[in-house]
Formats: C-alpha cells, structure tokens, sequence
C-alpha cells in the first residue's frame, strides 16, 4: 500500500479540473485493503463470506458456460494472431467499484474478470487486474481539509481516491486470481468513483510498459459519481473530466480503449463501447469484445 507523491501528476490536464489534495489518495494491493479500509466489522465480514461462498459455488454453471466460450474464442483467435504478436499484447481491465455495483453486478464482474485474465494469459498476452472507487464516502479527509481551510470555491475534487491491483502485468501466472478477488466482494469497499483519473492511473500504468499493442476494458455501470466533489463545484466537472480523458486517449492511439457498460449509455463518451443490460451476459460480452478489438487492430483485413 502507498500514497501518491506529491509531485506525481495525477491531475486533469484541462485548466476546468484538479484536485484539491492528492495527500490522502491510495493505491492498495488486495490483499493490503484492511491498512486502508480496517478490518470489515462483523456484520460485513459475514455479508463477505456469504459473496465468497456463492462466487465459489453458486454460480459454477456460469462459470463453465463462459470458459469454455472463452476456450472457443481463444482457439479460434490463436489461429489468427501468432504466438509472437500475442506476447506483444498487454490488457487492463479495469472495473468499477461505486456503491451501485454491489451485489449481483459486482459479483458477476469478479467471475467475469476472472475468466478473461486467464482467457489472455493462455493466449501469452500480459494482463492487469485494476480497481477503483474512494477510501471513504463524503469526500473523507480532503474535504475536511478544505473546511479547515475555509471552503475556497471550486475546489476541485474532493475525496481520498482508492485505486486496487488485483493483478498486476508482472505476475506471468496462468491461473484463476482465486482467492485474490474476494476483497473485491467486500461491502465496505464499494464507494465512490472518480472514472476519468481511474483511466489515467490505468493507462499510465500501461504506456509504461514495453508490450506494443496495449488495450484498456473499463467496466461501469454509471457516470461518475462524489456527492462531495459535485455539491463543491457543480454537476458536470467529473463527467466532464471523463470525457476529456477518453477523447485524450482516443486520439492518441497508443492505448485502445474500450468499456462495457451495465445498464447505462457509454456511447456518450467511448467510441468503442457495449451495453448489457444484466450482470449474467457479462462473462461472455468481456470476453468476445477483447477478441473482436484484438482482431481490429492485430489480423490483416
């Protein structure tokens, strides 16, 4: 678990957005979530174990249903990309944590996260695993440090961002994450969600790799969101500064980036984008629209 520096840039690159502190923002393994967050009380620590236990066995034929379409679209993409090109490929998938995503929707995007990693490590490409959200809700200590310092208008935003590696690109196991996504089931983990420096943190995390052909899934089911933050500076600053960031990213080309939204209209804001209106299609759109973007951009027309 670390805080960011100070000096890294984390920021909007647009003059309209910033944020007011980054001094409390963290980025945590899964495994570390309890030196943020605490241990879960009794209450949510059964509300966990119940989630752990229907992820392991209560969804199994979903679970079968969509690996072995994901072994399906796999053969059929490793017969059209070689082996070589397939390690040149690195892929984040990176999925919101709002308070909206708990329960099915958040348990469906662990299952299906889950089988596109390994769907993408059996093909040789290297994934991430990423999560975001905020430490706490009502903006936590960057707004009460604004308060201390009179309230100063447009602040900016205003909570104490979380972002979460599940996996990371280095870990080169073929393998289910297994117990390594239970904290993502936690119900105290699912807060706020601040999408457009998700992205960046994301993106920057995969122009930093050496893999030429570099892809980012996002995973969401609504715009973002912080009571905070809006209540301080109007309805359209993180909305705004999403767009800004996908337009950014679009147009640079480096990164493909593509979303999948769960019951909500992204076409808005990405080009390359996929509505689904219930959690259990989620597995089998993740997985056939990795391949469908890797076959744009990697098989000869």
């Amino acid at each position: 678990m670390f805080t960011r520096s100070a000096a890294e840039p984390v920021l909007g690159n647009g003059k309209d957005y910033q944020a007011f502190t980054t001094d409390f923002d963290q980025i945590a393994r899964s495994d570390d979530l309890d030196c943020v967050l605490g241990s879960p009380n009794p209450e949510d620590a059964a509300i966990l174990d119940r989630a752990w236990q229907t992820y392991e066995l209560s969804v199994t034929s979903l679970r079968t249903e969509w690996t072995l379409a994901a072994i399906r679209t796999g053969s059929d993409l490793a017969a059209q990309i070689p082996r070589p090109k397939r390690e040149d490929i690195i892929v984040s998938l990176l999925v919101d944590h709002s308070g909206s995503m708990r329960g099915q929707s958040i348990l469906m995007a662990a299952v299906a996260v889950d089988i596109a990693q390994d769907f993408l490590r059996n093909l040789g490409c290297k994934v991430e695993v990423l999560g975001y959200t905020t430490v706490s809700w009502k903006g936590g200590k960057s707004r009460k440090r604004w308060q201390k310092l009179g309230s100063p208008r447009r602040p900016g935003r205003l909570c104490d961002v979380l972002h979460i590696i599940y996996r990371s690109a280095d870990d080169l196991r073929v393998s289910s994450l297994g117990h390594r996504l239970k904290n993502m089931l936690r119900p105290d983990l699912l807060k706020e969600n601040i999408d457009g420096e998700a992205l960046q943190w994301a993106s920057e995390r995969l122009l930093h790799a050496s893999e030429p052909h570099k892809f980012l899934l996002v995973l969401s089911d609504g715009v973002p969101m912080d009571d905070a933050t809006l209540a301080a500076n109007g309805p359209d600053l993180l909305s705004g500064h999403l767009r800004k960031v996908v337009a950014e990213l679009e147009c640079d080309e480096r990164v493909s980036v593509m979303a999948i939204s769960l019951g909500h209209r992204a076409a808005d804001v990405y080009t390359t984008n996929r509505r689904i209106d219930t959690p259990a299609d989620l597995g089998l759109e993740m997985v056939d629209m990795l391949a469908e973007t890797m076959r744009k951009v990697l098989v000869p027309t």
